[in-house]
């Protein structure tokens, strides 16, 4: 069994380890391309989100490297996730390829059948071995967050723009090469510290900006045309909102308890959304709400064409932003978005927030004389 999956940010990274761990053959998907998705969007209905066309195209690369079976994630509700394995499945079979999925969806009370596809990935029924690697693989996940963290905070700040990314683009080419928890751990705390010692620009003006929005767009740099990096390189410091750590702690270890980490969120985005639509819709809102009262200078919503949950929340953001003065920008993404046009509305909005922050220190100043 030679198992992949699909492409979703630094994830690869704690998947790859996560099946080291278990002594399980795996096939680590290329980075997306554009290759990845003319592939997906050749043989995906047009209609389909991109995410699903994307992960078509990771499927077919990995293939060619001799893959023969899939893990991913399932979902429940009405956001379009929860039908991409029956989908990615009929997909498949039409394209002429015999290949194994194996769905881990949230068990829904049913846990024989979900454990049944745990031993089937693992091939072992030994949960200590099981859990071991798990808890491996989510330190990793954690880690692989604070690189990510540690180079937003850093890319605005940086004296010579683009050393962030040396570091950054060079761990993605190793780690691909090495095996196992202790190699990557290791691979990532090096990254971790040589980008804090990266000289700083003291007097550099710095701006802050949420990204928010659809989980998949808003953390592929493929699909979200490398965001971080361009508004990192434009004196910005970037916040995404959702992360891999915190979603997988959230539908794995806090919701069989019955428990949730996002009551904060929720409650925030309560008083303009009530219930849960499906994907991140509500999630959305909150996060807004909290980058306002975290003295953000802007957000910016990105999902791709389509997408029912973001396009409520889409609605709704006009209001937030009067409600809580904070400026947004939406960028919806798919197959056809020029990378030109998108550059430049990023332009402008930092331009934007840039000139708002110059214009509230000039009143307050007058103010004061």
């Amino acid at each position: 069994m030679k198992v992949t999956f699909p492409h979703m940010g630094n994830q690869y990274v704690a998947t790859k380890v996560l099946l080291d761990e278990l002594e399980v053959e795996n096939i680590v998907p290329p980075e997306c391309s554009k290759d990845t998705l003319d592939i997906g969007t050749q043989h995906s209905p047009e209609s389909i989100c991109l995410p699903l066309k994307v992960n078509i195209g990771n499927y077919i690369e990995s293939i060619k490297q001799g893959a023969d079976t899939i893990i991913l994630t399932g979902s429940c509700g009405p956001c379009r996730f929860g039908y991409y394995s029956i989908l990615q499945k009929e997909i498949m079979k039409a394209m002429g390829h015999n290949i194994n999925f194996i769905l881990l969806d949230p068990p829904q009370g049913d846990y024989k059948s979900f454990f049944a596809r745990i031993f089937k990935l693992t091939n072992t029924k030994n949960p200590y071995k099981i859990i071991k690697a798990l808890a491996k693989a989510t330190r990793v996940l954690y880690l692989v967050d604070e690189m990510e963290e540690v180079s937003c905070y850093k890319r605005p700040r940086q004296k010579k723009i683009g050393e962030v990314d040396i570091y950054y683009d060079g761990f993605h080419k190793k780690v691909r090469k090495i095996h196992g928890y202790r190699e990557v751990s290791k691979l990532i705390k090096e990254t971790i510290n040589n980008i804090k010692s990266i000289p700083e620009d003291p007097n550099r003006e710095v701006i802050k900006i949420g990204v928010i929005g659809e989980i998949y767009t808003i953390i592929e740099p493929f699909v979200n045309l490398n965001i971080h990096k361009k508004l990192g390189n434009m004196g910005v410091e970037v916040s995404t909102s959702l992360k891999i750590s915190r979603w997988l702690t959230e539908h794995l270890y806090l919701q069989p308890l019955k428990l949730t980490g996002e009551k904060k969120i929720r409650n925030m985005a309560k008083p303009y959304l009530k219930t849960m639509i499906g994907g991140h819709g509500r999630e959305t809102i909150g996060h807004a709400i909290d980058y306002a009262k975290r003295g953000f200078d802007g957000v910016i919503q990105i999902y791709p064409f389509t997408c029912m949950p973001e396009i409520v929340a889409q609605s709704i953001l006009p209001t937030i932003e009067k409600d809580f003065d904070i400026p947004y920008l939406c960028l919806i993404v798919d197959e056809l978005t020029g990378e030109a046009g998108y550059t430049t509305r990023l332009e402008a909005f930092v331009d934007l927030l840039i000139r708002r922050r110059e214009m509230g220190i000039s009143d307050k100043l007058l103010s004061r004389n």
